[in-house]
């Protein structure tokens, strides 16, 4: 049986085929069309999909959405009446797209799949965001917490998934968002909601607390069960068309930060604020939800699951015994969650965990033959060398170890946000500038953004304060005290991004300025080849960590064809490019001009 699930329209679409009850594709609209978060009906990724499994439009039994729009619609004229007129502008801005395709789906869907014929169901949002978390888990019972901006009406859920049912028992409404409150955040410190959120999270160490109790006496209602309520009178997100108010900018000390100008300690105390309060709400939470449930194991989805520092947080403290999270936590997970829901809920399949998880590592994308890479790279004219992989690997390792940065482009690409070892740019973490020469070098944006390490399972105890798997990046963890680099008074007196060049550690590249590291652990099991990178560049090096940055640019999205990590390579300081069983050397190729002409000679499907 073929499910196609979808999820379009808010930011990040994406579609997910399930055949069976198994994972056959997943793809981010984004990764086809090059427009970063992409919200329009995920076409090119749902044709994907199909080709991949070798499944026509006629022989899908099933498609499911994501959400119930009607449900959504109803909220958003209820805001709009609650808060007019003031709700006028926004709602002149959203209406026509509502009325002229949200609010009639079925015809939408019926449209961009043309020749389906046969029957469209809707998820509920929450409940697409938990089925997304449950249902590929090791776990045969969990716990279920779902935290994000918002859904229909949920902001936060929690419930139990046993066997092949998941139940939802509590939830929070909107306006009250954890989500929506870290956006507003976002934007007030001058960068993009939806996709800044990361940039907040990174920025938070250099700044102090200073802010933690004004958020909780004036702008979040916390009790002790997690549950909570935002006082509206400080943000505009509700009616207008910017997250925060003027009573909020008061409150504050001035108004928001114009975005690209000079971060402050203010923007970074600010940070550093609203972190601490999101890890406060997400641990009781994750109290609640353990006292309430009685169980061991917790599966997390929604928007702010893709917090790491909170995620490692809740690891550490113990609440449970194990965790599990959906590595596309956002919108675009609810493809996949929805397709599982119907297969397993609503179909009443049965379902049989896998011991280790049921995501095949998220390589869920496109992969490329050995031709189609060699016929694109002669299109540039490019130099390359041809190895066996057991070469290949051992040539890159060698040249990581030199000091070299790498492009890697090997098998499926990765479903969700992380780079997981298909598409990555790697480096070698002991290399004290590394961390400043990728970000403004390589990845063209702000020097404070860390990086992650990628780590041989087998020795990440040995490294970090964590002995588990976090095998999608969404765990942070501290470094071992003995592997630490101990600051000068001199040092200690540092503020704000002044502290970025001082090495924490013996890997200073993957060292966060508060001691911390967003973990990604590597086993055979999920990702063989970049398994056996990490063990190759342990033996020249004797470090089994490597720094795995997405293979991208500031702006845009992951690179998905041969043609696109190609012309990335070329307009980046990258030394290397291991593609397929290519390896490419940037002293080596031809002049290459960026005038865009490349892209008509490879047109997508």
């Amino acid at each position: 049986m073929n499910i196609l699930g979808i999820s379009a329209w808010y930011h990040d679409s994406a579609a997910a085929l399930v055949q069976d009850g198994r994972i056959a594709a997943a793809a981010q609209e984004e990764r086809f069309t090059r427009i970063r978060h992409d919200a329009a009906f995920p076409s090119r990724a749902a044709a994907w999909c199909l080709r991949r499994a070798g499944v026509q439009v006629r022989g899908l039994d099933a498609v499911v959405f994501y959400d119930k729009p009607l449900v959504k619609f109803g909220r958003l004229l209820e805001t709009y009446l609650s808060f007019a007129p003031r709700g006028l502008v926004q709602y002149m801005q959203v209406m026509p797209s509502w009325l002229k395709q949200k609010i009639n789906l079925p015809r939408e869907i019926r449209r961009h799949l043309e020749g389906y014929q046969g029957p469209i169901f809707f998820g509920d949002h929450h409940e697409s965001h938990a089925a997304s978390a449950f249902f590929p888990s090791p776990f045969r019972e969990a716990a279920l917490l779902c935290v994000d901006g918002v859904g229909e009406w949920s902001t936060t859920s929690w419930g139990v998934g046993s066997d092949a049912r998941i139940e939802l028992r509590a939830r929070l409404d909107y306006p009250h968002s954890l989500g929506l409150l870290y956006s507003a955040f976002t934007w007030y410190t001058g960068f993009k909601i939806n996709s800044g959120e990361y940039k907040v999270m990174g920025l938070a160490p250099y700044g102090e607390p200073r802010y933690v109790q004004t958020i909780l006496e004036h702008l979040i209602d916390l009790r002790d069960d997690g549950s909570f309520r935002l006082n509206p009178d400080y943000f505009n997100y509700m009616a207008g068309t910017t997250m925060t108010s003027g009573r909020f900018h008061h409150l504050f000390g001035g108004p928001p930060r114009k975005p690209e100008s000079r971060l402050t300690q203010r923007d970074m105390d600010l940070a550093r604020s609203v972190q601490d309060v999101c890890e406060l709400v997400m641990l009781r939470l994750a109290r609640h939800v353990r006292k309430e449930t009685g169980l061991r194991n917790l599966c997390l989805a929604g928007g702010v699951a893709l917090n790491c520092v909170a995620n490692g947080k809740i690891h550490r403290e113990g609440i449970f015994d194990g965790m599990w999270i959906q590595p596309a936590a956002g919108d675009s997970g609810g493809a996949l969650g929805c397709a599982l829901y119907l297969w397993h809920q609503y179909l009443e399949n049965r379902r049989d965990p896998i011991p280790s998880d049921s995501q095949q590592g998220s390589l869920l994308g496109p992969e490329y033959s050995s031709q189609e890479i060699d016929e694109a790279l002669a299109a540039f004219g490019a130099r390359s060398e041809a190895l066996e992989q057991d070469e290949l690997i051992r040539r890159t390792a060698q040249l990581l170890a030199q000091g070299k940065v790498a492009g890697w482009f090997q098998g499926r690409m990765e479903f969700g946000p992380r780079a997981l070892g298909a598409r990555s740019i790697l480096g070698d973490p002991r290399d004290r500038q590394m961390q400043s020469r990728m970000n403004l070098a390589i990845k063209f944006r702000e020097s404070f953004r860390p990086f992650a390490p990628a780590v041989l399972r087998e020795y990440v105890n040995e490294y970090f304060e964590f002995d588990d798997d976090s095998p999608y990046m969404l765990q942070v963890a501290p470094v071992r005290e003995n592997l630490r680099i101990a600051m000068t008074e001199e040092q200690q007196a540092l503020f704000g991004v002044d502290k970025l060049n001082v090495p924490r550690s013996i890997i200073p590249a993957v060292t966060h300025v508060d001691y911390s590291a967003r973990l990604q652990t590597v086993d055979e099991a999920r990702n063989p080849i970049f398994h056996r990178l990490l063990r190759e560049f342990h033996a020249q090096t004797g470090c089994p960590v490597l720094i795995n940055t997405s293979f991208n640019v500031r702006g845009e999205p992951i690179v998905n064809t041969p043609q696109e990590a190609y012309v990335c390579f070329m307009r980046t300081n990258m030394d290397v490019l291991a593609i397929g069983g290519r390896l490419l050397l940037k002293d080596q190729q031809p002049p290459f001009r960026d005038d865009g002409a490349w892209k008509t000679r490879f047109e997508l499907d």
